[in-house]
């Protein structure tokens, strides 16, 4: 029998002559090495070096601010405010304002992209109403208004408690997880509560109310994503119906209204779950919303929807009305 160490045992390598492989001892130059790694280090070094400087550079350029309606922006109160206000807000350097600079207007920045802007004197934004939800930060009451355009995560905070009046402006970039209002000290304007506009819907006639009690015991406690209804107590108002979300516009439904104004035979109708619906498409000047009619039911209800939450509060109000208002 033939062992393993034997027989099968592969042959010893020889240890020179022909036919035979040279054996390779690599020699390691610590010198150059030591140099490759140096230049290595030096080059990461000088590539975060530049990209400071460029970030640096970018963080110090002017920032160019458009001018904007801002009544009170010459007032001595914003010049005082611009003034007083600090040297880094949210993580970014005060910048300097292109010219010609509007007045009542700063801005801070780290990048293009990140960026916070001020301006003093601006006037009251027309979402502001009586049902608009406001917080208090930073001593001051703020009104929180977001961009409705589809992807942006814009949004500006205008001061409700302050004459003249305040707005910031900011996107999650430029925010960088900070709330900038709590930064600000806005005490050194007087304080003037402003005066909201009228409740959305509240211009409107009256007209038949048939069923509008069990309507609104039926309706929801949310009518879109994020939108909570209101108390009665809140409301203030018979037959009327309202959900707040911050920073978007109030939606809310009032039962018993005339027929609207602005419908005419032959214009253009929406069924949705058995309500027919007709669209005022006449938009509030610095709003997004749209006035809504459902017709056909024993009395007409109005709906004043902002555009991004159109669609999922209709089909849900009409789900309401469908199951509490009689057809005509």
């Amino acid at each position: 029998m033939t062992g393993i160490d034997s027989e099968n045992r592969p042959p010893a390598p020889s240890a020179g002559g022909a036919g035979s492989e040279p054996q390779l001892h690599p020699h390691i130059n610590r010198g150059v090495a030591y140099v490759s790694l140096a230049l290595a280090v030096a080059l990461v070094i000088g590539v975060l070096a530049g990209a400071k400087f460029f970030f640096d550079r970018v963080a110090l350029q002017p920032v160019s601010m458009t001018e904007l309606p801002s009544p009170k922006a010459g007032s001595a109160e914003c010049a005082q405010l611009v003034d007083a206000l600090p040297t880094s807000l949210a993580d970014h350097r005060r910048a300097e304002l292109a010219e010609p600079a509007p007045a009542g207007a700063a801005a801070w920045q780290s990048s293009s992209t990140e960026r916070v802007t001020l301006r003093c004197g601006v006037d009251a934004p027309a979402q502001y109403n009586e049902y608009s939800p406001t917080e208090e930060v930073g001593g001051t009451r703020w009104l929180r208004v977001d961009d409705a355009t589809p992807g942006s995560t814009m949004t500006t905070w205008y001061s409700v408690d302050r004459d003249p009046v305040v707005a910031v402006t900011s996107d999650e970039a430029g925010l960088n997880g900070h709330d900038p209002r709590a930064e600000l000290d806005l005490s050194a304007l007087p304080q003037a509560q402003l005066r909201p506009a009228p409740a959305p819907l509240s211009d409107l006639a009256s007209g038949p109310a048939e069923g509008c009690s069990a309507l609104m015991a039926d309706l929801p406690g949310t009518v879109a994503e994020g939108f909570e209804r209101l108390g009665a107590d809140r409301v203030g108002a018979a037959d009327t119906a309202v959900w707040v979300a911050e920073g978007r516009e109030p939606i809310v439904v009032r039962c018993g209204v005339a027929d609207p104004e602005n419908y005419e035979p032959g214009i253009q109708l929406y069924q949705v779950n058995d309500v027919t619906w007709f669209e005022d498409t006449t938009l509030a000047n610095g709003t997004t919303s749209a006035t809504w009619f459902a017709l056909g039911r024993g009395a007409v209800v109005a709906a004043n929807l902002p555009q991004a939450e159109g669609n999922e509060a209709v089909t849900t109000l009409s789900e309401a009305i469908a199951r509490s208002l009689p057809e005509r």
